[in-house]
């Protein structure tokens, strides 16, 4: 067991504490000089030295720690997180029996009951997301907590701790069989080609499986579709998949273009018959404004934060001026699928921007559809915070 660190809650924060919230932050101790190695477990007590809680001290983004729980008897301990990685796999019961989809997300940080850590699901092949050098401390329980609950034939790992919160580009390869790659996993039926071994993205964002189903199975039919901040186009995937008359990947990032077209070529798509642009989304805007082209579905799904030679892009300040040139460039009628992984701001404010994009532009629209994290992404109501992405489906009207 590590060290127990006692940490005295600032009155003002202790019912926050009490009523579940499981983030340690800085302003919330007084006696934060006590904190020396990561790792260390802390026991959370009020001024009279009350029990409140117990966690670990863990740097990550405003926090100081997690809280792991609230019995005072628990001990950090492999039977303790054999038990959260136990309710965790069974939580994904449905998913793990579905041939349809074997790519998700297996455990959820705080939303299963350990913050700091996130283990994704690819075909019996896991990646497992280090956020602290804190919660790294216990990587040997976490492994073999996986292993004694779940089938494994590789584990890999990704750290993202450094002093600069950018992933550390080492060897990701932990244990277990190494597989061919790419790996095909499926997705509703759908295939992707993934890259467990190359870098901090393995080529698929797994909460955005209910997004690309709705596209799929309800609005791209017969539709052109431009896919901006496309990644590995896995959205055109979708569309193309729905019936799409034609889509159009655009992205910065000069692999975009290869990635998308194996993509389109894993599901038997001619990724000669899309168009596949590497070029910033934001001048493209400006192109297709000047060329008068027009899309029957827009979709944006920028990142939180983003910068190329000429633009830099924050959610929080420009969304809405991204809808603005969305607006413009989609047809009457037309869908715009809106979405953001930004917890710097909730649902009621994204929608905020939605209807002063319109009213800026002079047009009107329908709200149609509204998503968040799917049920394998498990949040908890006392941190909304992880709850973060936020999608919308607005339709453009006369």
């Amino acid at each position: 067991m590590k060290t127990e660190i006692v940490l005295q809650v600032k009155q003002e924060n202790v019912h926050k504490f009490q009523k579940g919230f499981p983030l340690i932050t800085k302003d919330a101790v007084v006696n934060i000089g006590d904190l020396k190695e990561e790792g260390c477990a802390v026991k959370l007590v009020d001024r009279g030295g009350n029990f409140l809680a117990k966690g670990y001290h863990g740097k990550q983004n405003k926090g100081i720690g997690w809280i792991l729980t609230r019995n005072k008897n628990d001990i950090f301990n492999q039977a303790f997180f054999d038990k959260k990685l136990n309710t965790a796999v069974t939580h994904r019961k449905n998913l793990f029996n579905d041939e349809g989809t074997t790519a998700f997300r297996v455990f959820n940080g705080e939303g299963d009951g350990i913050g700091g850590v996130t283990i994704d699901h690819y075909d019996g092949h896991y990646v497992i997301s280090w956020y602290s050098q804190g919660i790294y401390q216990y990587k040997d329980l976490i492994i073999k907590s996986l292993c004694n609950t779940a089938e494994v034939k590789s584990i890999y790992q990704k750290k993202r701790f450094d002093a600069k919160g950018q992933y550390m580009d080492e060897d990701d390869f932990v244990m277990g069989e190494v597989p061919e790659f790419p790996l095909i996993v499926k997705e509703n039926g759908v295939r992707f080609a993934v890259y467990l071994n190359d870098g901090a993205m393995v080529g698929v964002f797994l909460d955005q499986r209910e997004v690309r189903k709705t596209i799929r199975d309800k609005y791209a039919s017969g539709k052109k579709v431009l896919n901006t901040f496309s990644y590995t186009g896995a959205f055109s995937v979708f569309a193309a998949l729905g019936g799409a008359e034609k889509t159009t990947s655009v992205d910065l990032a000069n692999r975009s273009l290869p990635k998308t077209t194996e993509q389109f070529q894993v599901n038997g798509i001619d990724s000669a018959e899309q168009d596949i642009i590497v070029m910033d989304v934001f001048n493209y805007f400006k192109y297709a404004a000047k060329k008068e082209i027009k899309y029957d579905m827009v979709i944006l799904d920028p990142p939180s934060f983003a910068k190329s030679k000429k633009f830099t892009f924050s959610a929080g300040k420009d969304y809405k001026n991204l809808l603005k040139d969305a607006i413009s460039i989609t047809e009457k009628d037309g869908m715009i699928v809106a979405s953001t992984n930004s917890s710097s701001f909730d649902m009621k404010r994204f929608k905020g921007f939605i209807a002063a994009a319109f009213k800026e532009t002079g047009g009107a629209y329908r709200l149609m559809e509204e998503f968040s994290l799917p049920e394998d992404f498990k949040t908890i109501p006392e941190f909304k915070e992880g709850n973060y992405l936020k999608v919308v489906f607005i339709k453009k009207v006369n």
